[in-house]
């Protein structure tokens, strides 16, 4: 059976953004486990819980299988996929370059207007903490990273990543929940965005290499607790 998705999730319109509205709810869906790893997909299902035609879901699966969240198998349906240990240490190993060049460029770069920003996200993630809401936190700490890169004046390093940690962020939102503390994660972020604001480049990095190692103390505490949803 598919689990049902979030009661808060409407019937969607304008066709022009529709296929990209689906992608982006289910998306979400799967990566708050509201769709589980090994869960089946049905067009049909999926259309009807978002009020919409077959067709922008059919493009929705098709976007979902490009950044690796669902499997398409001709005559035997589309289910979301296993998460993999080691598709997850490979998107964190090439996460982890990506971003510490670009943190070490908005240490270089960043102007006053950005630093406020990071500081501003990092104190709604203490707002996020403080009330319990992981789907919130989780948001703002994917603002806080695209943040960094619009500082550096690299948002396309982002867009590439967003597609590379699918696998990554599943793991992340089990974390939160399970194995990292929060304030952890935001005392991370606040080293970050102090080294930047200082425009140290090495410590900006530091931070990012510590932040983004995380993951792998997390992993194993994560997929002993949930070893049905992982694959090596």
């Amino acid at each position: 059976m598919i689990s049902p998705l979030s009661d808060s999730i409407s019937p969607l319109s304008r066709p022009a953004t529709v296929g990209n509205k689906v992608f982006e709810a289910m998306r979400q869906a799967i990566i708050q486990l509201q769709l589980r790893p090994g869960d089946p997909l049905s067009e049909a299902e999926m259309a009807r819980q978002f009020g919409v035609s077959r067709q922008p879901v059919r493009e929705a699966f098709i976007k979902l299988a490009e950044v690796g969240l669902v499997e398409i198998r001709p005559q035997r349906g589309t289910s979301v996929v296993m998460i993999s240990r080691r598709e997850v240490e490979n998107a964190r190993f090439i996460r982890e370059a990506l971003e510490v060049a670009v943190a070490r460029k908005a240490a270089a770069e960043a102007e006053s207007r950005q630093h406020d920003q990071l500081d501003a996200v990092i104190e709604r993630q203490r707002m996020a903490n403080r009330a319990g809401d992981l789907a919130e936190f989780l948001r703002l700490d994917e603002a806080f990273h695209q943040a960094i890169a619009q500082a550096a004046d690299c948002e396309r390093a982002w867009r590439l990543l967003e597609n590379l940690k699918a696998q990554m962020d599943r793991v992340r939102y089990l974390s939160l929940a399970d194995a990292t503390p929060l304030e952890t994660l935001i005392g991370q972020h606040a080293a970050i965005a102090d080294g930047i604001r200082r425009h140290d480049a090495d410590a900006a990095e530091a931070g990012i290499r510590e932040h983004l190692s995380e993951i792998l103390t997390s992993l194993p505490k994560v997929a002993a607790a949930h070893s049905d949803w992982f694959t090596e």
